[in-house]
This record gives structure tokens, C-alpha cells and sequence, in this order.
């Protein structure tokens, strides 16, 4: 499917079009807390609840959305008998929303994870997003991930793909600095895991050389707040999106989770310490390979994702992806033992099966232990 990508010009002359063309008259927002601080969307919205399209907010989620909370938006999809959906806000949002599109035409018997065993139903419910933070991608994918009795699911289905995305770089100018340093490595690990992936295909690759390239040019201006910064890396976000959507993620991201959930630092953040660990490490031991393509194939893709960082070859890109880090002056949490043990247990298998060098209990340790308690390797 083909996404349509609009912007905010003429007071989001282009959401009135699409409200329009899809002859909406029951509009679903969801939203989270943040959509208050957003006074340009927020107004338009007002605007637009004013005329002929009744709006039916749904904010009742949290971050890390349970199923619980998407169960209750269909609920009240249905109850309202809404005609369309608009996401507004980062990952969490979106992916309620995916859900909430997805499940709206399923049979249930109202019993928790009867959704979940169900074979999904494509429907073309008209479906937009619209990103508030830099990062996630998951305007551009066809997963959503929600938790069900404390444990992470993955929904897929290429029906959840939003039908278009409203691109504002406004909504990027109150975010804390911290969140755009977390949410733009999000992006640039999505970027490079998807570039070893053993996955990669020669469409993925060039998604992935253009989201990179667009998130080094536009760093600086992205934490600056400088309005073409925010319009690059929001765009770069998004590109390296379709990337993963391809591929996936690898074990950077297999790895991060475990560490968002003990310490409390934020997803991008986490991701940028795993895959600043695991670049080097695989670089050593590709003759562990796990790509079908073989050894001489990964070598020669960690090179080219060196080149495509602005260096000479893999290992200078490894050394570039450690000196941003350092620049970024993010927190290094120190593990005791007893974390350690549950850290190297809690990776889930099926996501190292897409990573270019095989992981064993044992070299996931050691990666552990190099991720973590080496505060000074960041000084």
C-alpha cells in the first residue's frame, strides 16, 4: 500500500480533504496526554467537531498500552459507530490505534485475548496518523505491539498500515531534550539494524541509507529545535519506519527492552546502549555468521553501513555510533548480579533470529556486562 503523505499547510487544509474524500461523519481521535500541549492539531480538531464530523476521543491508555485499554476502544468505536480513525501522538498512540482498527470488525465474545486468537479480517476503515515524536517509525509499519497479561504481543497485519500521515514538524518544538536525543536514536537503531538484518533486502537497504543519512544531517538542527531540523528527522523517522518494516528489528532492540523495563531509561536510549555494544562485537565475530547470504556478504554489508554513516568502512562507523552516544551524555545503569541473570534470560529468541551473528546465552552476557557497569567508557 502506498501511503499518502500531507502536511499541515493552509491551517491542515489536507486533513479537511481527507476527512472529506472518506466522507467521515464519526471520527475516532486517539490521543494521549501530551495532544493538550499541542495547540495547533488540538485547535483544528475543535474546528472540526465544531462542523459536520462529530470527533470521539480516546485517550483511556497509558505508555506500553495493555490490551485491556484496546479492547475499550473498540468497545467504544463500536458503541459510537465511528467511520474513521486519526492517531495523534508517539508509539503508543498509534499502535492503540492500529488495534482499535484492526479489532473493530472481529468477532469476539467480549473475553480478554479472544482478539489475539483470531484470525485478523482486513477492513479499509480510513486510518491516519500523525507522529508527535521523532522515533518509533510506526506510522510507517505494519506492527503494533500491546501487552497482554504482563507480556509483550506483536500484532501484525498490513491492514494496521495507516492510509496516510500528517507530518508537522511543529508538534516536535515542546518536547524535552531528553525524549528527541531517545527518540531520534530509536530512529538511526532502526536504521542500522535494519541494514544487517538478515532480512535486508536492496529496497530495505535504501531506506536505510536515507533515514541515516537524514538523521546525521539533521542532529543538530533536530536538538537545537531549528524548524528544518525537526522537518528532516521527522521525515528520517518515518523513512527508517518503512525500513523495519521490511526487515524488523535485530538484537538491539531484542535486548533494550529488558533494560527500559530494570532501569527506567527510555526505549531509544536503551536501544542506542545495546547497539553501541553489539556493532563492535558482531564486527568480531562474523565468522559466527547467521546470514544465508554468508560471512563475505556480512562483511561487506557492515562496510557499506559504515559508508553510509560517512565513514571508511564498518569499523569507523561502530567508533561514530560511540561518539555520538558520548556526545548525547546519555546515563550508563550499573547491574548487580542478580540483573544481570535476569537480563540474559529475558531476551526473546524469535528476535535474535533476525540478527546477522548468532547470540548464545553466553556472548548476550558478555554484551551485558559491556553495555552496562562502564559508565566511564562514555567519559
Amino acid at each position: 500500500m502506498e501511503q499518502k503523505i500531507i502536511t499541515p499547510d493552509g491551517n491542515y487544509a489536507a486533513l479537511d480533504k481527507w476527512i472529506s474524500d472518506n466522507g467521515i461523519k464519526r471520527l475516532m481521535l486517539v490521543c494521549g496526554g501530551s495532544f493538550r500541549f499541542l495547540p495547533g492539531i488540538s485547535e483544528k480538531i475543535d474546528i472540526i467537531r465544531s462542523g459536520k464530523t462529530t470527533v470521539i476521543r480516546f485517550s483511556d491508555f497509558k505508555p506500553n498500552p495493555s490490551y485491556e485499554s484496546v479492547v475499550a476502544g473498540v468497545e467504544l468505536f463500536r458503541k459510537k459507530k465511528c467511520d474513521g480513525i486519526i492517531a495523534i501522538g508517539g508509539g503508543s498512540a498509534i499502535d492503540v490505534a492500529k488495534c482499535i482498527k484492526l479489532f473493530s470488525n472481529m468477532e469476539s465474545d467480549g473475553k480478554y485475548g479472544e482478539f489475539l486468537k483470531t484470525e485478523i479480517v482486513p477492513n479499509e476503515i480510513p486510518f491516519l496518523a500523525m507522529p508527535t515524536t521523532a522515533g518509533t517509525g510506526s506510522e510507517a509499519t505494519r506492527y503494533a505491539v500491546i501487552y497482554y497479561e504482563g507480556k509483550k504481543q506483536s500484532v501484525t497485519s498490513e491492514s494496521c498500515i495507516p492510509h496516510s500521515v500528517l507530518m508537522d514538524p511543529g508538534v516536535l518544538v515542546t518536547l524535552p531534550l531528553y525524549q528527541k536525543k531517545a527518540t531520534m536514536m530509536d530512529a538511526f537503531c532502526h536504521a542500522i539494524e535494519s541494514f544487517w538484518s538478515v532480512n535486508s533486502t536492496s529496497e530495505s537497504k535504501e531506506y536505510s541509507k536515507e533515514a541515516i543519512g537524514g538523521i546525521l544531517a539533521n542532529m543538530e538542527g533536530f536538538l537545537s529545535n531549528d524548524e528544518a531540523g525537526n522537518a528532516g528527522m521527522l521525515m528520517a523517522a518515518y523513512v527508517a519506519g518503512k525500513a523495519i518494516n521490511i526487515t524488523q528489528t535485530t538484537a538491539g532492540h531484542a535486548m533494550c527492552y529488558k533494560i527500559t523495563g530494570l532501569f527506567y531509561v527510555s526505549h531509544g536510549h536503551a536501544a542506542a546502549l545495546c547497539n553501541r555494544a553489539l556493532f563492535p562485537w558482531m564486527l568480531d565475530h562474523t565468522d559466527r555468521c547467521n546470514d544465508p547470504r554468508g560471512e563475505e556478504y556480512l562483511k561487506k554489508t557492515f562496510d557499506e553501513l559504515g559508508r553510509a554513516m560517512g565513514c571508511s568502512c564498518g569499523r569507523d562507523g561502530a567508533e561514530k555510533l560511540d561518539n555520538i552516544i558520548r556526545k548525547l551524555e546519555f546515563f550508563v545503569p550499573t547491574a548487580n548480579e542478580e540483573q544481570f541473570a535476569e537480563l540474559r534470560t529475558g531476551v526473546n529468541p524469535d528476535r535474535l533470529k533476525n540478527n546477522p551473528v548468532v547470540l548464545d546465552e553466553n556472548a548476550i552476557n558478555e554484551l551485558y556486562h559491556t553495555i552496562l557497569n562502564h559508565s566511564e567508557m562514555l567519559k
